[in-house]
Parts: C-alpha cells; sequence; structure tokens
C-alpha cells in the first residue's frame, strides 16, 4: 500500500494549527551521528524551495574547505512534530538530503546513498527492501553535574520488571513519545544485562526504516534525560556483560509479495531468499566494519555474550550470523544479528541490501545451516563445515571492507574513502592509547 504522499500545503496547514515556531533540519554524517540545522518558522518558504544552505567543511566525512557550500532538500513525508514543547513554541522536524550547489545529489550523503542502491534494487524488480530493526540501549544514572555516570539505573535482567527493572518508567515514556509521533511499537523490554533496554518497532521500507531509526535514537536520549538517566547506543559499556545489539530483520517485497517466502519449500524460503542469504554470508567479513563501526563494536562480538562470531545461519539457534525466524507469508525474514546500533542505518542497510541482491544475481547457494551451538564446536568442526570468523577488530575488518568489491560498489568511491579515512584514524588513536588494563597488567610486572 503506498503511503500517503505530504505537500508543502499541508506542512504550511500544521505549522499553522500546532503553532510551531522553529523547524530542525536534520541529516547524518558519515559516522551516522544526527546533524541537524534549526532556523525560525518565518524560514519556511525557503525550506520548502531547497534554498537552506550550509558548511558542508564541518561536517565528517563531507567536503573540503573550498567546497564547502551545500544545499538542503528536505523530504517533506519525513515532517514530524516533537511531542514535547518549549517555551517558544512546537518543533518541528524534517529530514533532508544533501546537495550540491547546482542541485545535483551530493554523492557523500548517506542517505541520498541509500536513495541509490533502493533505486537499483527497484531496476532489478523489487518494489521494496523492509527492514525490521531490534535497537538495544544502556541506560545510566546521571551525576550531579549532570554527565553520564558508570552506575547503571537497575540490577534487572531478561523480561524483568519492577523493582528490578528500575528505567520502566522510562521504557513505558520512551514508547509513549513515540507512538504520538507515529510509530508503531511492537515491544518493549527489559534486556539480558542490568541497565540493558530494547524496544522494537514495525518494519518500514529501506529509507524509511533508516530514518525511524535515526528519530528513535533521538528520542531515547530525549526522554532518558527526562528521567535523570543517559542513554548510550554504544555497543559494550561495560566488561563481562552483554552489549547491545541491532538485530536487521529484513525482507524482498514484489508489490505486495513477499520474495522470500515460498510455501512449498520445507524451510519456507524460496530460491531468491537463499540467494540473497547466501550473498550476505559470502560478503559477511566486507559488511562487518560498515555494520560494525567503531573500536568497540569488537568487544561485543565474542564467544559468550550471544553475539555472533561466525559465519553461518540457522533456522533454529541463535549462535549463526543469521537466523531465519519463525514465520509465514509477509513475516517471512531473514535476521541479521552482527550488526550494532553504532552503525549508521543508512550506509548498513544500502551495503546488506546490495550483498544480497549480489547474491540473487549470481544464483550463489548458501552452505548448510548450522542448527547446533557453534559455540561449543572445535575449530576442526567449524572448518570442516566451512564456518569463517568474522573480523575480531576493526582493523581487520576494514583490510575486510578494501577487498570487497561488491560492498565498496555500496558506498561508492566518496563514501567509501570518506568512511575509510575516518576509522583509519580512530584506529591509529586507538592503538596509540594506553589502557588501565594494560597499567593493571603491565606496570608492576615489568
Amino acid at each position: 500500500m503506498a503511503k500517503k504522499q505530504i505537500t508543502a500545503d499541508m506542512i504550511r496547514t500544521s505549522v499553522k494549527e500546532e503553532n510551531v515556531q522553529f523547524l530542525r533540519l536534520m541529516f547524518t554524517d558519515i559516522n551516522g551521528i544526527i546533524k541537524n540545522v534549526e532556523v525560525p518558522v518565518s524560514q519556511l518558504d525557503k525550506v520548502l524551495a531547497n534554498k537552506m544552505t550550509f558548511d558542508g567543511s564541518s561536517i565528517d566525512g563531507f567536503v573540503r574547505i573550498e567546497e564547502s557550500d551545500m544545499m538542503l532538500y528536505p523530504d517533506l513525508n519525513t515532517w514530524l512534530l516533537f511531542p514535547w514543547e518549549n517555551d517558544h513554541g512546537k518543533i518541528a522536524r524534517l529530514i533532508c538530503s544533501v546537495h550540491e550547489p547546482d542541485g545535483r545529489p551530493f554523492a557523500g550523503d548517506p542517505r541520498n546513498n541509500l536513495i541509490r542502491i533502493v533505486a537499483e534494487m527497484k531496476d532489478a524488480g523489487y518494489s521494496a527492501f523492509n527492514i525490521g530493526p531490534e535497537p538495544e540501549f544502556f541506560l545510566f544514572k546521571l551525576d550531579e553535574k549532570g554527565e553520564p555516570s558508570m552506575q547503571l539505573n537497575d540490577k534487572g535482567s531478561y523480561f524483568d520488571f519492577a523493582p528490578l527493572d528500575m528505567g520502566e518508567n522510562c521504557r513505558r515514556d520512551i514508547v509513549l513519545e513515540l507512538e504520538k509521533m507515529g510509530f508503531e511499537v511492537e515491544a518493549s523490554h527489559h534486556e539480558v544485562a542490568p541497565g540493558q533496554h530494547e524496544i522494537d518497532f514495525k518494519y518500514a521500507d529501506a529509507l524509511t526504516a533508516a530514518d525511524n531509526i535515526q528519530t528513535f535514537k533521538l528520542v531515547v536520549k530525549t526522554i532518558a534525560r527526562k528521567h535523570g538517566l543517559y542513554a548510550t547506543f554504544m555497543p559494550k559499556p561495560l566488561h563481562g556483560i552483554n552489549g547491545s545489539g541491532m538485530h536487521i530483520n529484513m525482507s524482498l517485497f514484489s508489490d505486495d509479495a513477499n520474495v522470500f517466502y515460498d510455501a512449498q519449500s520445507e524451510s519456507g524460503l524460496s530460491d531468491d531468499a537463499l540467494h540473497f542469504l547466501a550473498g550476505l554470508l559470502r560478503h559477511a567479513r566486507g559488511l562487518t566494519a560498515i555494520n560494525n563501526p567503531t573500536v568497540n563494536s569488537y568487544k561485543r562480538l565474542v564467544p559468550g555474550f550471544e553475539a555472533p562470531v561466525y559465519i553461518a545461519w540457522s533456522g533454529t539457534n541463535r549462535s549463526p550470523l543469521v537466523r531465519v525466524p519463525n514465520g509465514q507469508g509477509l513475516s517471512k525474514r531473514l535476521e541479521l544479528r552482527s550488526v550494532d546500533p553504532t552503525a549508521n542505518p543508512y550506509l548498513a542497510i544500502a551495503a546488506i541490501l546490495e550483498a544480497g541482491l549480489d547474491g540473487v544475481k549470481n544464483r550463489l547457494t548458501p552452505e548448510e545451516a548450522i542448527d547446533r551451538n557453534i559455540y561449543r564446536m572445535q575449530d576442526s568442526e567449524r572448518k570442516a563445515n566451512h564456518i569463517q570468523d568474522l573480523p575480531s577488530t576493526l582493523h581487520n575488518a576494514l583490510k575486510a571492507l578494501e577487498d570487497d568489491a561488491v560492498v565498496k560498489k555500496a558506498l561508492g568511491p566518496h563514501l567509501y574513502q570518506s568512511f575509510k579515512d575516518s576509522k583509519d584514524l580512530e584506529w591509529a588513536a586507538y592503538r596509540q592509547s594506553v589502557s588501565e588494563w594494560e597499567r593493571d597488567q603491565y606496570l608492576e610486572l615489568y
């Protein structure tokens, strides 16, 4: 079913009826960080005419100072009123794509890039790539200065509730705010680790899903602060407990039909689904730098904490990289379990889609499903079953990305180089730092 299109006149009416006083023009940098230009409502006509400019040289991964002028083109369908008010009236937002001064879409804008990959998917005969994300986050208490402390807000565990889950009220308020903004929240619960939470919302097409993930992060952080808490999407903020992931559930559609479903097959997966799955597995190592883009991401991707480490798939257990959840018809999907919430959703979804479509195009066949606990297998058993490891560090993941032409193509030359430059700097800074662990381990010993 086609989504209702929002027009400029509808936005003007909304501004008047809702007493909107400020417009927040949002976009995303190479590292997945939300940026925004806030303007008074008096600039509405200029915004709607695609005439808002900003300095692109100030944004990571965009352009050099001598070519800094960039334009913001709002996507009118992302018009949204924030449910919280300030003393000066309501604030509304529009998510924007970044364009060159001559009007061309800027190749270094992650959102433009996802639009490009979705267009290629449609040229291949598909109508939608639906994404259902499962983002997790931690809640820490704020200290007396309003800064994040390392003190978790509860001692709860999986599906616990008050008094163990002291984040329950905060999580409930987050859900209520999301619903006011049009999200269809499917579930919210305490996760395995103390202070860890998950809120799942209904799937959407690739671009809308990426927009929703960014909006979700903003809402979570905003509401947490109102409860005296700090929400972080850092994958592994504390040693010895589970980290935060963002499992990505996905399915390809052709008109109203789920291309991944075949009622006649034993698994319920169509041939195209198996080819797509094979593409994910083939390019899993190359995808990892995009899906797990921080040094800290690899502290989560270790055995023993429910995060995937090995490249395999299954319909029955949760240790492999890709799981096939139970579901029939429209619900049939693949679940990629390695992605974490520091991933830039526009880059991650584009790369995942390109990898899967490469499997379909080349009729790739996946290895047999692994329905045993891979963590308990010996190295020799994993080798016999052709099970590879995911990269163990950001450095190794970047090397795997460099060797994967398909995933690089999913980013395009500008974004790939910007991403690589940014992450090379991050790895170099990490290599040169000296941790508390090293001092504890070596200072007195040597």
